[in-house]
């Protein structure tokens, strides 16, 4: 059997329907371009295994390492983590205990709405008269807001960094 590629549409122009030299032929179906190969050297197609065969045997003993860390440790966390935090868990701890938690939090946050929105308003009323004052304003507050813009700037590029892959090229696509 012999391995293939199949070629992309793109790589197929269709300039012209006629066979003249230096031209290209206009396929006539979509389904033709796809069921189209290109064979590809058995060399390369062996390397891709080999390649291959060596990351599947590394994510297989990696796995297996991180199976028995678990296995040998993963207990003793479990009841340290519980002992630390006794004082946030409810009794009874069932199914229903934990819906009602839920739509506590749920209710909780929608109640403190309110307070929330009047806090951005004092916020934004306490920049608008930064804003009018900046003629007062100090180097030394000028220097820590450009420190705060660039610490967020900061971590908008980081978020971006992490949403691509951990990629500073670009996206993969």
């Amino acid at each position: 059997m012999q391995d293939t590629v199949s070629p992309s549409l793109h790589s197929i122009s269709s300039r012209s329907t006629n066979n003249s030299p230096g031209r290209y032929k206009t396929l006539p179906s979509p389904s033709l371009s796809r069921s189209l190969s290109l064979p590809l050297p058995s060399r390369i197609v062996e390397n891709l295994r080999k390649g291959m065969a060596s990351k599947l045997m590394q994510l297989q003993s990696k796995a297996a390492q991180a199976s028995q860390l678990v296995a040998k440790h993963g207990g003793s966390y479990y009841r340290q983590l519980l002992e630390q935090n006794k004082q946030y868990i409810q009794d009874p701890p069932t199914a229903e205990k934990c819906n009602l938690l839920s739509k506590q939090l749920l209710y909780t946050r929608l109640a403190s709405i309110p307070g929330r929105y009047e806090a951005f308003w004092k916020e934004l009323d306490a920049a608008k008269q930064l804003w009018k004052n900046r003629k007062e304003l100090k180097v030394e507050d000028a220097g820590i807001a450009a420190l705060f813009g660039l610490e967020c700037f900061a971590w908008f590029c980081a978020g971006e960094i992490v949403g691509r892959g951990f990629t500073f090229t670009g996206y993969y696509v």
